[in-house]
């Protein structure tokens, strides 16, 4: 998610802030741009380039917009749900993003359609404007903080209407989502490497709970919830973040070397050479390379014209994915013994793969290594892990995994090491989500509240 406000080639920067966030989501992007007096939207299915390769800019003239790039976890509304959304009415129109989870979004469409709505879409995001368009506040900063009130979840979320932009985060912070400035205006993105792409520089955080009105006159800062303790999402720095970004003043790069720092102190191998799967594991390939005095080798590399496969919407799409996206250098494995370096471990089928992949082309043992702790809960924040039946930690031991996926050995980081690896001085106060590895939930789901309570 992009938003920019105050440059006179908006949908131009926003364009180029969603090609540095391309990696979030590859299955539809848009952009809704704002003159001062209307609103206009281009989106469309595919990726960022391929959605505005038809685009006319100078006809999507103005001095802000908001962009989003699709996740694709629903096929059943395809074009509908490609944000940001526009929705138009006599006193004046608005278009929303968000990145996340509702979590209690069932229960409020369906409050919303006892009330005569009718929403025209799977996504969160249209029953949030359907909260703030019926909210009877005075005005619109009242009406999001009334609508935010009755949201559970982990979001951040962008509103852009003709003369202003809002800009919100969950109340524990589980979505990273940054303000920076371009000249005298200001850009929001999901990750600093947005940032650095059209030269803006980084300013601070948003803050858990924080809104944030962002008009002609500068910003102005409010809160719909306070006193919580942050809990930015673990999964950002193993996997989902570029690592030239920075989440909550922490470099991803460096969290993911120094996972492979204490990986190494933890599980060591007897082996010839360190690998790491392309591309969010090089940075903990290298922590643990340097760590363990084993020389680190470039034994997978990636073909860089294919997608992310964990993100995409399919089993079926994510096994293909990985065929065409990964192949083992012969020359570099052939004969080794081989510590292969993962991120995590979901469902399993990526690993079975690329460890039968190396072993394919010579290589005597292959000792598999996740940067990670083992994934056994689902997670309801965003990220496509929505079952305890597809995580294959949830349902078998690390030995039986081991034998599954076809390796030598497998060990998994510990939890005190990932938070080692990631919570610096100047988060000490704070934390990471990491229910997913836990089950150790932030803002419980519903299932969670009621195994709690058939557990009490």
């Amino acid at each position: 998610m992009f938003g920019i406000w105050g440059h006179h080639k908006a949908a131009e920067i926003t364009y180029y802030g969603l090609h540095a966030l391309q990696h979030r989501g590859q299955d539809g992007a848009g952009v809704a741009v704002s003159d001062g007096s209307t609103l206009k939207l281009h989106r469309g299915l595919d990726l960022v380039n391929d959605v505005f390769k038809d685009a006319s800019f100078p006809e999507l003239n103005g001095h802000a917009a908001i962009g989003h790039v699709r996740y694709g976890k629903k096929a059943e509304d395809e074009i509908d749900s490609v944000q940001p959304l526009l929705f138009r009415s006599q006193t004046g129109s608005m278009a929303l993003a968000l990145v996340g989870s509702i979590m209690n979004a069932y229960e409020l469409k369906g409050e919303l359609e006892e009330d005569g709505s009718i929403l025209q879409t799977s996504s969160d995001t249209e029953i949030l404007a359907h909260l703030i368009k019926r909210s009877k506040k005075e005005t619109t900063e009242e009406a999001i903080i009334e609508a935010l009130q009755k949201v559970t979840g982990a979001y951040a979320f962008l509103m852009l209407k003709e003369d202003r932009m809002y800009v919100a985060l969950d109340p524990k912070g589980i979505r990273p989502l940054s303000i920076g400035k371009l000249g005298s205006g200001y850009v929001i993105a999901s990750e600093t490497c947005a940032f650095d792409l059209i030269g803006a520089s980084f300013e601070r955080e948003v803050s858990p709970g924080e809104l944030l009105t962002i008009n002609n006159t500068g910003v102005t800062s409010t809160y719909f919830s306070s006193g919580e303790t942050r809990r930015i999402c673990g999964m950002e720095y193993v996997y989902l973040s570029r690592p030239d970004s920075d989440l909550n003043y922490v470099n991803v790069h460096t969290s993911r070397k120094e996972m492979g720092i204490e990986l190494a102190k933890e599980a060591p191998a007897e082996a010839d050479v360190v690998t790491g799967v392309p591309d969010s594991s090089i940075s903990a390939a290298i922590g643990y390379a340097e760590q363990s005095g084993i020389p680190y080798e470039m034994g997978v590399i990636k073909n860089r014209y294919i997608g992310r496969t964990f993100i995409q919407p399919s089993q079926e799409l994510r096994e293909q994915g990985v065929k065409m996206k990964l192949s083992p250098v012969r020359g570099i494995v052939e004969g080794k013994r081989v510590v292969m370096i993962d991120d995590s471990i979901v469902r399993g089928t990526t690993s079975r793969r690329i460890v039968k992949m190396i072993k394919d082309a010579g290589a005597k043992e292959v000792h598999v290594r996740i940067a990670s702790p083992p994934i056994e809960s689902p997670c309801y924040y965003g990220i496509d892990m929505s079952t305890r039946e597809e995580l294959i930690a949830a349902n078998y031991s690390v030995d039986e995994i081991c034998k599954q996926i076809g390796a030598d050995s497998v060990a998994y980081l510990s939890t005190k090491g990932l938070e080692k690896a990631i919570i610096k001085k100047r988060t000490a106060s704070q934390g990471i989500c990491n229910a997913c590895m836990t089950g150790n939930y932030p803002v419980l789901h519903q299932k969670e509240k009621n195994k709690s309570c058939m557990q009490s």
